[in-house]
């Protein structure tokens, strides 16, 4: 595990992405997507083509192609954007297509999928610093992390972050319809059995409603200088 860790956690749409690469370029630390993880294992299986609506037979298949691919991020750039590739390929853009959308949760609920990401993300923060954001981050991937924050925001907030990614995208999907795929995604997060979404006992909360992604750095920068 590396020697400093900050782990970002929090349902979609709270900001933790934004967040976390901003961050991670600021302290000159490697940022790890791991909600990009299960995207390009989402996007793996549709190349594959797996029926996903057969879920007898797509746990077992998901779980052996997800310890076959290799995935890595790039270091930040000037903006803060990293990218992230699929057996060498770049497919930053892809995996935040709508059709991927549809289906993260979904691949990020199977328990053995999971354990082989468990294993890649703790493997990816040996050996450097890092500043990783997901769902289960400072609850299981990095419990021994230097730093472990909870971001939250409402849903309408949230919705609307959503809304201007999907139209940035060119998905045609209005402001309902992804306020109720953020409520399904966000009762199969808290609610699965492996690894749900909550929050970790020693983690600090912090809403980011009505704070622009640098007042949140500058939080979270000065937590840190408190801790380590």
């Amino acid at each position: 595990m590396a020697k400093k860790a900050i782990a970002i956690d929090g349902p979609s749409g709270a900001g933790k992405s934004t967040t976390a690469r901003m961050l991670a370029r600021e302290l000159g630390y490697k940022y790890i997507d791991t909600g990009a993880m299960y995207r390009a294992v989402a996007l793996a299986g549709l190349r594959e083509g797996l029926d996903f609506d057969n879920e007898e037979e797509l746990a077992g298949k998901l779980t052996a192609l997800a310890e076959e691919i290799e995935i890595n991020f790039s270091s930040p750039d000037r903006k803060g954007r990293v990218e992230i590739f699929l057996d060498g390929e770049n497919v930053t853009e892809e995996i935040r297509k709508l059709k991927v959308d549809q289906l993260v949760s979904r691949v990020a609920s199977i328990a053995g999928v999971r354990e082989v990401m468990l294993t890649k993300q703790r493997e990816l923060a040996r050996n450097q610093p890092v500043v990783m954001d997901g769902r289960d981050i400072g609850t299981r991937v990095l419990p021994d992390a230097d730093l472990k924050i909870f971001l939250t925001a409402s849903l309408k907030i949230r919705a609307r972050r959503r809304l201007r990614d999907h139209h940035a995208q060119g998905d045609k999907i209005t402001l309902e319809e992804v306020e109720e795929r953020l409520r399904k995604r966000d009762t199969r997060d808290r609610e699965r059995a492996h690894s749900p979404l909550r929050r970790a006992a020693d983690a600090f909360e912090i809403n980011t409603d009505e704070k622009e992604p640098e007042q949140v750095v500058r939080e979270i920068r000065d937590l840190f200088r408190e801790v380590v």
